[in-house]
């Protein structure tokens, strides 16, 4: 994309937002946030993700990239789910419904998605292709996907960004897990046989970039290394880059007892994704190996 771009951001200040802006203006680009509460300074927009958008406020952008939504993490009660599932179905369809309306339309629209589309899967291999699999996870990123179709009827470029589990010491399910492993109470979960699906950060980032300047790259696309690993594996190389020991596992049981249905689907699920169109559109991975992505990431 040119660098004189502008580009409209939600979720700027999520994990992800937070490093991806500061390498977008690195770029040159314009970046406008689209925010509950507007701040001084022209570079942002209010809006309210649960009713529709004006048009005019969506017009003139290169490139949207739509990130919010209700972390999925924590006990999923009825209001939990319903927010995890409003906040992505509602947001996504009443922006897509504007950028579809405004006189001057993005070229591309990115749109937030997850590798729980496919479910809990064993050791099959994902690939974008691949259907969709059983469960609220798959359900919600089923509808948060359709939720771009009036974009897409009026063709703008738009790409599911279907994420999988993004490393960074700055927030998600890596920092959440290093307070038990840096005292040497780590260890695997359940069994360990299921397959987690990662990504760096900054191959998440990068593959965001790469989105953008690759117009032919649409649809859903995998946001993961092309290698993952087995849960026992990811815990075993975790404690070895941190020195400690992992020997603490955590029995599935427990985990269904305490957190109920997401354990079931975020926990103990097993997503074995390969990146298909990221490396068919000549994507270079920075970090495809697991040991060298945790000592970069924790020193």
């Amino acid at each position: 994309m040119p660098t004189s771009s502008r580009i409209l951001i939600s979720g700027a200040s999520g994990l992800i937002g937070t490093g991806l802006v500061p390498t977008l203006e690195a770029r040159g680009f314009s970046i406008t946030r689209l925010l509950r509460r507007r701040r001084s300074g022209d570079n942002n927009v209010e809006w309210d993700p649960n009713n529709p958008l004006r048009p005019e406020l969506v017009s003139g952008f290169d490139a949207v990239i739509h990130l919010a939504g209700e972390p999925v993490m924590g006990l999923w009660t009825n209001a939990k789910r319903a927010r995890i599932s409003n906040s992505r179905v509602l947001s996504t369809r009443y922006l897509s419904e504007a950028l579809a309306k405004t006189p001057q339309p993005p070229r591309v629209f990115i749109s937030g998605s997850a590798t729980g589309y496919y479910g809990d899967r064993g050791d099959e291999v994902l690939r974008e292709d691949s259907p969709s699999g059983e469960g609220f996870l798959p359900e919600v990123c089923r509808q948060w996907e359709g939720a771009t179709k009036p974009a897409e009827d009026t063709r703008i470029r738009t790409v599911h960004i279907r994420t999988g589990i993004v490393l960074s010491a700055e927030g998600g399910a890596l920092r959440a897990m290093l307070p038990s492993f840096k005292t040497g109470l780590g260890g695997k979960i359940g069994s360990g046989r299921q397959w987690m699906s990662w990504i760096h950060m900054q191959d998440q980032i990068g593959a965001m970039h790469h989105i953008l300047d690759h117009e032919l790259v649409q649809g859903p696309v995998n946001l993961v290394t092309p290698s993952p690993v087995r849960n026992s594996e990811f815990t075993e190389t975790l404690a070895k880059v941190l020195s400690r020991p992992a020997v603490f596992g955590v029995p599935a049981f427990a985990l269904r007892i305490i957190l109920g249905k997401m354990a079931k689907e975020l926990l103990l699920a097993s997503q074995r994704v390969e990146p298909a169109k990221l490396i068919g559109s000549g994507y270079q991975f920075k970090y495809q190996d697991l040991p060298g992505a945790l000592q970069n990431i924790l020193g």
